[in-house]
């Protein structure tokens, strides 16, 4: 919208340099004419020009439009706020707030305020720059009487900003601009009136907070009816008088002096004490230790008697029970002794009965034997009575394992017999020598 503006007056401004610029022209063409008519030996004589005074005017006042149009747009910028301001009526009721506004063209104007905060600060700030209420080159702070008729110099700093919602009061009731005509004696009135109620001490050190906070709430209070909103008000130095702050400060040392004499004295005290608690400490400590020694003592011999009260019985009951162990072994031994020499006795006894028995047996197995063998013989006896050739026969069989018997009759009809014998007994004597004689080899 800013940009559409500055066409429109550029180009109404274009509109009356144009007319201008036609009427330039025309004049020009006339002066060429009349010296032209001047100037002898031309003959034939220029025609005179013609004035375009219509379409200049014309121009003009069709440049009055654009311009008209563009008067009637107002653009006010970010941190601002305006009120439209009449010719005819005055300042109208309303705020214009950041942004593109109508008016009114040649009847309208709009005044603009700056809305954002704004500090008024007496004394030198922080970093150096002088006080808005002062010259730049020599910053001062306000003065001040207090109680005593001391004057302090007080550094202060006032943050404030214009209330939008009465800009239209501000502008048509309060001298501009209204951070120099309004803020700063309405500061330094309030602070002129508070000081005197205080003494140095209050003000600078005692009471200093309440000091700051009533200025506060009165400064606030009065800009409040003007449409001016008080954020905040800092008290940022005293400044005392040169004697005042020289017996202050030798006051304070004084001052320093005794407490740190208290403080040490304090200290030394609760030194001593805390040597006093150490000692008792101590002492309660070995008290405590020796008691605590005493009771183990105590009842390390409480603990040896009631072992021995317990021991003894049990000592004597170790003694009998040993009694009673070696009576055991004694009839132990006694009784295995007497098992011994019966057992002794019952083995001997077993071994007499054994042997007896042994004889017996054998005696009984002689007789039988005997009587077996007498059996036997006399039933060989019989059979070879009845078979003598038997015996033959047996000879046979003890002399070698490779005779062949055969049995022939009885009768001596048959020699052949005895021929087989007595061959058979040649053949094994023969053998019998010959075994003889590989031996030796």
């Amino acid at each position: 919208m800013l940009a559409l503006r500055n066409l429109l007056m550029y180009g109404g401004f274009g509109m009356i340099l144009a007319a201008m610029g036609i009427l330039a022209y025309d004049l020009y063409r006339e002066v060429a004419y009349r010296r032209a008519l001047a100037m002898p030996g031309i003959t034939p004589i220029p025609t005179a020009p013609e004035w375009r005074w219509r379409r200049s005017v014309a121009l003009v006042f069709l440049a009055w439009g654009p311009i008209l149009v563009a008067f009637s747009i107002v653009v006010v910028p970010s941190g601002m706020a305006g009120v439209r301001v009449s010719q005819t009526s005055g300042t109208e009721p309303g705020t214009l707030y950041p942004g593109v506004h109508l008016v009114k063209p040649l009847v309208e104007d709009v005044a603009l305020f700056d809305i954002r905060d704004q500090v008024f600060t007496t004394g030198s700030l922080e970093d150096g720059k002088a006080a808005i209420a002062k010259a730049p080159s020599k910053p001062e702070l306000l003065d001040a009487q207090a109680k005593e008729g001391l004057t302090l110099g007080l550094a202060i700093t006032v943050r404030y900003r214009l209330d939008p919602r009465h800009l239209d009061y501000i502008h048509s009731n309060l001298p501009q601009p209204v951070e120099k005509e309004i803020v700063p004696p309405v500061v330094a009135s309030v602070w002129r009136e508070l000081i005197p109620h205080y003494t140095v001490k209050d003000a600078f050190s005692a009471k200093r907070e309440e000091v700051r906070q009533r200025a506060a709430d009165l400064i606030t209070q009065k800009l409040a009816a003007d449409g001016i909103v008080v954020k905040e008000v800092m008290l940022r130095d005293i400044q005392l008088p040169k004697e005042y702050a020289e017996g202050l400060e030798t006051l304070l040392l004084k001052e320093q002096e005794n407490d740190r004499m208290g403080v040490e004295t304090e200290l030394k005290q609760k030194q001593v004490k805390i040597a006093e608690l150490e000692a008792a400490a101590s002492k309660a400590r070995q008290i405590k230790q020796a008691e605590g020694e005493a009771r183990v003592r105590v009842l390390q011999a409480k603990g040896e008697a009631d072992a021995m009260q317990y021991t003894l019985p049990l000592k004597e009951k170790q003694i009998q029970q040993s009694k009673l162990e070696a009576a055991a072994r004694k009839e132990a031994t006694i009784q295995n002794a007497e098992a011994a020499a019966q057992a002794k006795v019952i083995d001997s006894k077993a071994e007499s009965e054994r042997r007896k028995l042994l004889a017996e047996a054998e005696a009984d197995r002689i007789r039988v034997t005997a009587a077996a063998d007498a059996e036997r013989m006399r039933s060989e006896g019989a059979i070879l009575k009845q078979n003598p050739l038997l015996i033959n026969k047996i000879v046979a069989e003890r002399l070698s394992d490779k005779l062949q018997i055969m049995m022939v009759p009885a009768d001596g009809k048959f020699f052949f017999a005895n021929d087989v014998l007595h061959s058979m007994n040649m053949a094994n004597q023969a053998s019998q020598s010959e075994q003889g004689e590989a031996q030796p080899h």
